[in-house]
């Protein structure tokens, strides 16, 4: 009995991080091959997972398996280094419409949810699965002025906690 509710709790939990956010939707007519390769973080919602970096960058790779590899670098300054996650990210759906999963821990995935795009994907707004995770994206390290306020006012009204963003430029 506890290891059916075990598995049917696991179960539930995992899809619920693979969904996406009230009031967020992906872009449609994504395309993989045009959203493959690097990634400047321009600003971001802080998690554990990124803590304490700066000069976050997201190398994303196609996989033969049609999936997209995932690497994340990052310098932490107070160990005075660099580091490195590696992770996988599969469309949930449609290869088509922005929304993937991605892992960097085993069996476990998270929803990644692009909801907009520049029109030569020069820059990319992303959700997790919750309204706590947020970045924008973009190819060069720096963007404009403009962009940055239109993510911050884009994100403010879909219900970003905004006061809490990181910005890296």
């Amino acid at each position: 009995m506890y290891k059916r509710l075990f598995i049917l709790f696991t179960t539930f939990a995992l899809a619920a991080c693979q969904t996406v956010p009230d009031g967020i939707t992906p872009v449609a007519q994504f395309e993989k091959s045009r959203f493959l390769g690097e990634w400047y973080e321009i600003a971001r919602l802080d998690h554990s997972f990124e803590n304490g970096l700066s000069e976050v960058t997201a190398q994303y790779v196609a996989r033969t398996d049609g999936g997209i590899d995932v690497i994340n670098r990052g310098f932490k300054q107070k160990d005075n280094a660099w580091t490195e996650a590696i992770g996988r990210a599969y469309f949930v759906e449609d290869t088509y419409l922005g929304h993937l999963k991605v892992s960097f821990f085993g069996p476990f995935y998270s929803s990644y949810v692009v909801f907009e795009l520049g029109e030569d994907y020069e820059y990319a707004f992303v959700s997790g699965y919750s309204k706590d995770y947020l970045w924008l994206l973009a190819r060069r390290p720096t963007v404009s002025n403009e962009l940055l306020m239109r993510f911050l006012r884009i994100a403010d009204e879909k219900g970003f906690d905004v006061e809490e963003i990181i910005l890296s430029q």
